[in-house]
């Protein structure tokens, strides 16, 4: 993913939750980039195959976060 899509999308999270603490960081692998909150793992953003332009945001939620 190029510098200017992860500046994008870093821009949309902190717009769309009203959250400056949301950060999209690069990966080694380049149709994905992490996303950080507070400095915090919490999801992947992967270019959409099908759809150019749009992308899709995989957050896991493990049990042990539910406690």
């Amino acid at each position: 993913m190029d510098d200017k899509h992860i500046a994008q999308l870093n821009a949309h999270l902190k717009r769309t939750f009203g959250n400056p603490h949301f950060e999209v960081k690069a990966r080694k692998q380049k149709d994905s980039a992490e996303v950080e909150l507070k400095g915090e793992f919490i999801g992947v953003i992967y270019e959409d195959e099908d759809e150019a332009g749009s992308f899709l945001f995989e957050m896991a939620i493990l049990a042990e976060d539910l406690e």
